[in-house]
């Protein structure tokens, strides 16, 4: 099998840890897999990719668009598909997809496209609806990480959708038992406003008051490093609160810590949070939409709180910080997570989504 992907950049986000992820395994399955990015390669990739994908950064980024930027994006874009050559492409986030559905017309190539966020609470604005709306009915298949996305499109669309989630690695042997004793409190995203850190720092604040042991690390990079610092210093937090900036071994870090908590106003499908479980850790996370109500089993392997309640969330970090017992009841579960989202599970999913793609562009 050829297969083609296309991404805006392989950096340190979420969406791109899974592409580099299918990639990978794809790749030691013998099929040559292309990887396209918009960026010009002066980075090199945050993931590791397997030595038989094919990257090909593109040099075709751009912030502003204008007719001539995206006359030059849709011809770079579409010669270097066509050399490619593939049975199939898919498509990761949003503009890109239109970009890529639009630089694709013709080709007589089956097209995936994949959202890889809350659609609902990620909207497009302007040209960009419009050419949304033209563009996604000539995808042959569209995934999404949860079926409410899905409403989000037209009836046509919604026919071609399937919910496929984030495939979950375990952690290697070496990191696979935290060692409970540091008195952390782990986080890890983007420092950006829809992560919600601002209300974690606050409930952080108002349970560590009676836990002077105990820490909060938060993983990550973003526009709102600053604020946040600010708002740590506000508190009061500073020496006990950190943003020490990406890590690319999350389970060392998680090796180190004894409590994970997610407080996004809104998700995908986090793989930080099935990455927490897999690594053993008792997690606490905002029942946000969407994706911690499908991968947290409340009162099983961890604790879902109502989103964006500072109080509440700052309950659930008491109520674990103080109780070991609770936290290894928790810890003894969140493995299970491996079963329900584990790499081949999903990947057999992607690959009956592939199928289908061929078979439909065949009709």
């Amino acid at each position: 099998m050829k297969l083609t992907l296309v991404i805006w950049r392989l950096s340190a986000g979420g969406a791109e840890r899974v592409v580099t992820r299918m990639a990978n395994h794809w790749a030691e399955r013998g099929w040559r897999v292309t990887l396209l990015t918009f960026d010009d390669g002066a980075e090199p990739p945050f993931f590791d990719l397997h030595p038989a994908v094919r990257h090909r950064p593109l040099g075709i980024a751009v912030r502003r668009h204008s007719v001539r930027t995206v006359a030059r994006q849709l011809a770079v874009l579409r010669r270097s598909i066509r050399a490619s050559d593939p049975r199939v492409l898919i498509s990761f986030l949003d503009k890109i997809n239109v970009v890529v559905l639009w630089a694709t017309r013709g080709l007589g190539l089956p097209v995936i496209v994949a959202e890889r966020t809350a659609v609902a609470h990620r909207p497009f604005s302007g040209v960009w609806t419009v050419l949304r709306r033209w563009t996604y009915p000539l995808a042959a298949r569209l995934v999404v990480q949860h079926r409410d996305s899905l409403a989000c499109f037209s009836a046509a669309v919604r026919r071609k959708g399937r919910v496929v989630p984030n495939p979950v690695v375990p952690p290697s042997a070496g990191a696979a038992a935290p060692g409970r004793s540091a008195n952390v409190v782990l986080a890890m995203g983007s420092l950006k406003a829809w992560k919600g850190f601002d209300v974690l720092l606050k409930a952080f604040a108002a349970a560590a008051a009676g836990f002077p042991e105990w820490s909060l690390v938060v993983r990550g990079e973003g526009n709102r490093r600053g604020a946040l610092e600010a708002l740590r210093d506000e508190l009061g937090l500073r020496g006990r609160a950190f943003f020490p900036g990406l890590t690319p071994e999350p389970f060392q870090e998680m090796r180190q810590a004894d409590l994970f908590v997610l407080s996004s106003r809104f998700e995908g499908f986090p793989n930080v949070l099935c990455e927490a479980l897999a690594c053993g850790l008792p997690v606490v996370a905002f029942d946000c939409p969407h994706g911690p109500g499908e991968i947290v089993r409340d009162g099983v392997d961890g604790m879902l709180v109502p989103p964006g309640d500072v109080q509440a969330l700052a309950a659930a970090l008491r109520r674990l910080m103080r109780d070991a017992p609770a936290r290894r009841r928790l810890a003894a579960r969140a493995p299970e997570v491996v079963e329900r989202f584990g790499l081949e599970k999903v990947m057999r999913m992607w690959d009956m989504v592939i199928r289908e793609a061929i078979g439909a562009h065949g009709r």
